[in-house]
């Protein structure tokens, strides 16, 4: 009895959270992570489809032919698009993952069955997988909005959950609490002697002193690399940063670079066990991005004491564009997902002004979010309502003419509520 009055709140929580992140993950030390699996898939009132991982699901390969092979006894038209790939994409699926993805996506397309769960079970079992954590990524961004993707496993994957969490398409529940700190398993006291920016130009702070002697820009992003994920192996940072050279001259100059970031800060940073980098458990550091994320969960999920704060926290631990300068693929992503959830910030910061009665200071806001994002058409469609709500009609046509221009110049369409409104103030 015990069991069941905790196992009911959790599973209420699970599908509460399914409905706001593309990829649930139940944490490794939750106690009742396999019997959370077992309720949904004895629910009636939820479609799930399961898959558990094999010994052999060690390459991408494996993992999609017995997905296939599962899958396809689960819902009958399963299949039916990655069968017919090329057998040298079948082959060798991580040379072709855009066409593998694509595929992939258009079989989950074709499943008519409203919101359903995609089960990962076991999935510990593609711990050496580096191609099975792309693909899982990659499909973080990707997964239809009527699939939740569910992972259970041993252990913690290496995926980039912080950026993942920023745009929303990933949470970790630990017996369907959700995890807001901690999330790697270490903590991020803003005491620590090593201080890590990443949310700007990137910078490193050993003792308040600022960490210059980096001999080339590779050792300081390898340290942001490493600090991305729970953990990497050497074959994802050689595959990251030099794709073009074989594995042995790779691996060659990854030890080089290695060296080069020890010496920059005086200590053996990067632990290394066998398989995984990570940084050493025992050095303690502070990392913004790991402090945007946690307290950017607070204000989505939970009930801050002081939410205005913890939002004006938010946007000011944002300094700028992830690692701003560079433009690295992997870099790239992650500035894309801060950058939504920093806008985020300034816009629920706005909300708040105008709640307040400030509506000055909510027009600024406003503009500082178009400033930092001006593709996004929500945040113009909010400052012109703003700006109707004040009687500012002149405003409000000028800012429109001024978008209207700009989304001519990019071949962008305007949606229908900003047409609209726009109609609406020129009658």
């Amino acid at each position: 009895m015990s069991i069941r009055l905790h196992i009911t709140p959790a599973y209420e929580n699970l599908l509460r959270f399914s409905s706001l992140s593309k990829i649930i993950l139940l944490h490794p030390s939750s106690r009742y992570r396999s019997l959370l699996i077992a309720r949904l898939l004895s629910d009636p009132q939820v479609r799930s489809y399961y898959y558990a991982l094999d010994v052999d699901d060690i390459n991408l390969f494996n993992f999609l032919a017995g997905l296939m092979n599962t899958l396809s006894r689960q819902h009958k038209t399963f299949g039916r698009h990655l069968n017919v790939l090329p057998q040298n994409v079948l082959n060798e699926p991580y040379k072709h993952l855009d066409l593998v993805l694509r595929t992939f996506l258009k079989e989950m397309a074709e499943i008519k069955d409203g919101d359903f769960f995609l089960i990962l079970d076991e999935f510990d079992r593609a711990d050496p997988a580096d191609d099975v954590h792309r693909f899982v990524e990659r499909l973080s961004h990707l997964m239809p909005d009527n699939c939740t993707i569910v992972l259970n496993g041993r252990t913690l994957p290496r995926l980039p959950w912080l950026s993942m969490m920023a745009k929303r398409h990933g949470l970790i529940l630990q017996d369907g609490q959700l995890i807001t700190e901690s999330i790697y398993g270490v903590g991020n006291p803003e005491s620590a002697s090593l201080k890590v920016l990443s949310l700007g130009p990137g910078y490193v702070f050993l003792d308040d002193y600022l960490v210059d002697n980096w001999e080339g820009h590779l050792p300081r992003l390898l340290l942001f690399f490493v600090l991305d994920r729970p953990e990497v192996t050497r074959n994802q940072i050689c595959e990251t940063f030099w794709p073009d050279l074989d594995i042995d001259q790779a691996v060659n100059v990854f030890h080089v670079t290695k060296r080069r970031l020890h010496k920059a800060l005086g200590i053996n940073i990067l632990s290394h066990d066998g398989t995984y980098y990570r940084v050493d458990p025992n050095i303690s550091f502070y990392l913004d991005a790991l402090d945007f994320v946690e307290t950017l969960l607070v204000c989505r999920y939970g009930e801050p004491e002081d939410e205005f704060s913890q939002w004006q926290k938010i946007a000011k631990l944002y300094r700028g564009p992830f690692l701003q300068g560079h433009h690295d693929a992997w870099i790239e992503e992650r500035r894309e997902a801060y950058s939504l959830a920093h806008i985020e910030s300034l816009m629920r910061i706005a909300d708040i002004w105008i709640e307040r009665g400030n509506d000055e200071l909510a027009i600024l806001t406003l503009n500082r979010a178009i400033d930092a994002d001006y593709s996004l058409e929500a945040v113009h469609l909010r400052l012109l309502r703003l700006y109707v709500k004040l009687g500012r009609r002149a405003e409000a046509v000028a800012h429109y003419l001024e978008l209207e221009k700009w989304a001519k110049t990019n071949k962008m369409a305007l949606g229908s509520e900003t047409k609209q409104l726009f109609a609406d103030i020129t009658v």
